[in-house]
Parts: structure tokens; sequence; C-alpha cells
């Protein structure tokens, strides 16, 4: 069954000779709990396309559907609401608040809704990033990627639609870049995430059930690839 659906996406800047064609009628759909690498070189349109899926940015023509609903049917304060109730983001910088702990940063989306955090899942997902030591260490008392990890635990907690990581490795070293894609995993295969990643790293991409590339901000090549899901199935 699809979580995601992308129709015909385009988004234009500028004007007559000034126009750029960022992303240029882009369409795919994502099963649920599929894990997706895009790539492309840089300035092909892989951000552009994140942000619109994550509503961070409105599509200039064309549709996205996240598990059926048309994102961009919806107001300003919807999509707000939608952003954190339906879409987990992750960058490469973190993004997280330096004076708020990493159980208060994870637990943030949740509390901005006006909802009160399950005590025994932010235990699970603290057990499964491995930051139970650390959370109630700030941004600054913890290596990148530590950092990275309760980027990702934010991200999860609140078990959105998808989840977008944009270069989520980039800051890192090959260890930790190991260990985020070894969290990715975990994520995916336990909660059933789906998950879209923009990476350069050919390794990361590898690792994931399905490529994308583009190029210009069109899709040049769509692969998929057994699963580690189905591969762990057949080595049971």
């Amino acid at each position: 069954m699809e979580v995601l659906k992308v129709e015909n996406l385009c988004k234009v800047y500028g004007k007559g000779e000034n126009e750029v064609r960022a992303v240029d009628g882009v369409s795919f759909s994502v099963p649920r709990g599929q894990m997706v690498a895009i790539v492309g070189a840089s300035g092909s349109g892989k951000s552009t396309l994140l942000h619109m899926i994550g509503a961070v940015d409105r599509p200039t023509s064309g549709k996205i559907f996240l598990d059926g609903q048309d994102v961009f049917q919806q107001n300003n304060r919807e999509l707000a609401i939608f952003r954190r109730r339906q879409v987990g983001l992750i960058y490469q910088f973190y993004n997280l608040i330096p004076v708020l702990t990493a159980e208060e940063n994870i637990t943030l989306p949740l509390l901005m809704d006006g909802r009160k955090p399950d005590t025994a899942h932010l235990e699970q997902i603290l057990d499964m990033l491995g930051l139970k030591e650390r959370r109630d260490h700030l941004p600054s008392q913890m290596s990148g990627g530590q950092q990275q990890r309760v980027s990702i635990g934010r991200a999860i907690f609140t078990s959105p639609q998808v989840i977008l990581a944009d270069e989520p490795t980039g800051n890192l070293d090959s260890k930790n870049s190991a260990e985020i894609m070894e969290l990715f995993r975990r994520s995916n295969r336990e909660l059933n995430q789906t998950i879209l990643i923009i990476t350069h790293d050919e390794n990361i991409a590898d690792q994931c059930d399905r490529i994308i590339v583009l190029s210009d901000g069109k899709i040049i090549s769509d692969e998929a690839k057994s699963s580690p899901k189905e591969a762990d199935s057949h080595a049971v």
C-alpha cells in the first residue's frame, strides 16, 4: 500500500530568461515501510523535492498525497499541524534547540502539539538510540553523532507517516555514519517507518530498498533493490 504519492511535481524560480525549474514534472509513489535513497549532483533538485514533500515549501504545480491526503489542500495552520504529526525531518546540521536536553529535544514536537509524551515509548526510543545515559545532556555536551541521534529521535518519536532525511550523515565520520544508517534500518524494520534519504554517498544509497536518481529536476533512474527486510527473512 502506498503511503506517499507525488504527481507531476514542479518548482519554478524566476521568470523568462531567469526561470529555473528546480523540480520538473517529478512523479513517483512509495509503499509503506520502504527506505528510499534520492541521489543526484548538487543542484539536481533533491533538497527542493524533499522540502515540498515535507510541506516546508509549496510546489509551483503538481500534487503530493500522504496516506491519501492531498497535502497542499490544507491551509497554513493545518500544514503546521501536518508537519508536526505526519512528517519527521532530519537535517545534516541537526537543528537542535541548544537550551534543551536530549530528552526535551526529542519530545518537543509532541509538546508543541499539546500532547503528553508516552513514557514507555520514550524509553524505547532512547534505548534504540543509545541515549539513555545522555538524556539530560545539552547538545553542546554531545558529539556530532549523538546530536544526530537526538534529531532522529525527534523525527521518529511522533510515529509520523514519513521520515525525510536531508544528507543526515554528511557532517559525520564513517563510524558515526554507519551507526546512523543502522538506526535508520532499525527504525525501518522495527517501527515500519517509511524513510526517504537524500545522500551523495553511494554506500548509504546502496543500503536502501530503492534508489531514485535526479538530474536537472527530473527523475532519470528509479531502481528498486532487494529489501534488507526481505534479505533478513530469507536468512532465517
